[in-house]
């Protein structure tokens, strides 16, 4: 299996490197079940954030950075969920097509935890960012619920993301051409 070695927020990770087609391999970041991992990068990116009220990420991948961010800080955290729960009441929903996954996905948030957006400084939090495009839906979202947002973060930047201006990043992740 080949690997790719990651060091980041002063730790070293191996990284397995997954077909995503004939001609290009990503390297599999995830950091569930990695506390060391996610408390290092929660710590090292909260300290590039601007102030901020809240934080906004998506169901999954980004939950645990957005969990122990808001822990260090002491803000909360909001869940943009993949699908529509029984508990969720008038929802804005708004579709995505990320790199990792082979369908389009929609997340939601629910009318009570956009009012917990509305008219706040909004940090927009993801693991990795990649084509973009979950970090489009939840700066929709984000509007939707009349967010301002304040950044938009992620611990590893993947290949032409690393080239962007408007997002903070901890380290970049690069893409692997056959």
């Amino acid at each position: 299996m080949a690997t790719y070695e990651l060091k980041i927020a002063g730790l070293t990770r191996q990284l397995q490197r997954c077909p995503l087609n004939e001609k290009l391999d990503i390297a599999a970041f995830v950091m569930f079940s990695d506390v060391e991992l996610t408390v290092a990068c929660a710590e090292q990116l909260l300290a590039k954030c601007p102030d901020f009220d809240v934080i906004l990420t998506a169901e999954s991948k980004g939950i645990p950075l957005a969990y122990e961010m808001a822990r260090q800080s002491g803000k909360m955290y909001v869940v943009a969920r993949k699908s529509v729960k029984l508990y969720m009441t008038d929802p804005i929903s708004v579709d995505v097509k990320s790199i990792t996954t082979s369908n389009v996905q929609t997340l939601h948030l629910s009318k009570e935890k956009a009012e917990m957006i509305k008219g706040k400084r909004v940090l927009i939090v993801d693991d990795v960012i990649s084509t973009g495009e979950s970090l489009i839906a939840l700066e929709k979202l984000c509007d939707a619920a009349e967010g301002k947002i304040a950044a938009k973060a992620a611990v590893l930047a993947e290949g032409d993301a690393a080239d962007r201006t408007d997002i903070l990043y901890l380290e970049k992740l690069p893409l692997f051409f056959k």
